[in-house]
């Protein structure tokens, strides 16, 4: 068994410049030796949707290797995780070998970040990272979807039951698998997401995203909840796994703009703020700031 080690923490609250109102992720820094069993354990501990931990690559094309954990188990991918992982792995001092990029190893492979236009660290870093470190324009390139399919109309049917909605609600729908396997619903409005009360013995253990317009003209084009009872996370306050799949279908359809800003957390008290944007080659982008509010060592 593994000694038990101090090793550098950070707290990082992404999709928002705002302390609090985001999501937050646990990073633990220089986690090379720490088995499955006491990643585990930790990110049981924290109890956050998601618990990561920075490695070595092991391929000379990423900066750094990324495992990422919920309380249920470990994930090939997640979206906020990404985002918070490579802010504090910038924020304690890590070095792109590619200006402009970073690039993280994980379960899906090689994921391709793009850092702010200026290449240099978070802001309020003086060396190693500490709280209050901010940073804006990190953003991922979506991985490949694995699976896109529609959904059989009893699926459909039964999560519309589960939501409490009525069936003309649902404007359409996906499965689209970029690692966690979302079932997307797209409702007829962000208000009807919104008043969304699920019934959680009926929704049973799915990765259940739901999304819907609002009026044009307003800050936002978007509102997005994802419900992960499967991994223990009943709603997940700023999703960027979801809001990925959500982006590839709708702005492949002509649904969204080929750049928007989605809402996410409100109902949760947050204010979730991610910006999605199609390349002309098909790349869709997902982005957003983060800020780091916890900095220190924790012993594992």
């Amino acid at each position: 068994m593994t000694e038990p080690t101090p090793r550098p923490f950070s707290q990082v609250d992404v999709f928002t410049a705002v302390p609090y109102l985001g999501n937050p992720v646990a990073v633990v820094h220089d986690a090379d030796d720490l088995t499955d069993d006491a990643m585990a354990a930790f990110a049981r501990w924290t109890n956050l949707s998601e618990t990561t931990f920075l490695l070595r690559p092991t391929t000379p094309d990423a900066d750094y290797r990324l495992r990422i954990f919920t309380p249920g188990g470990e994930l090939p991918f997640a979206g906020h995780p990404t985002i918070g992982s490579a802010h504090a792995w910038l924020a304690a001092g890590g070095t792109p070998a590619r200006a402009g990029q970073v690039v993280q190893e994980c379960g899906v492979g090689l994921v391709t970040l793009r850092t702010t236009s200026d290449g240099q660290p978070p802001r309020g870093v003086a060396g190693a990272d500490r709280a209050g470190a901010t940073s804006s324009g990190l953003a991922f390139a979506a991985p490949a979807l694995l699976t896109e399919s529609a959904e059989d109309d009893a699926t459909v049917a039964a999560y519309a039951r589960a939501l409490g909605l009525p069936d003309t609600a649902v404007v359409d729908s996906r499965f689209l698998d970029n690692g966690p396997r979302w079932h997307v619903l797209l409702l007829d409005s962000a208000q009807r997401v919104l008043d969304v009360r699920p019934d959680w013995s009926a929704l049973g253990d799915v990765h259940l995203g739901i999304v819907g317009p609002y009026p044009p003209g307003g800050d936002v084009a978007f509102e997005v909840r994802g419900f992960a009872p499967a991994i223990g996370v009943p709603e997940d306050p700023v999703t960027g796994s979801l809001n990925a799949v959500v982006g590839q279908w709708l702005t492949s359809t002509g649904r969204a703009p080929a750049t928007y800003v989605a809402s996410q957390g409100t109902v949760l008290g947050r204010r979730g703020r991610v910006r999605v944007e199609r390349d002309a080659d098909g790349t869709v982008w997902v982005g957003g700031d983060a800020v780091t509010c916890v900095a220190g060592t924790v012993v594992i």
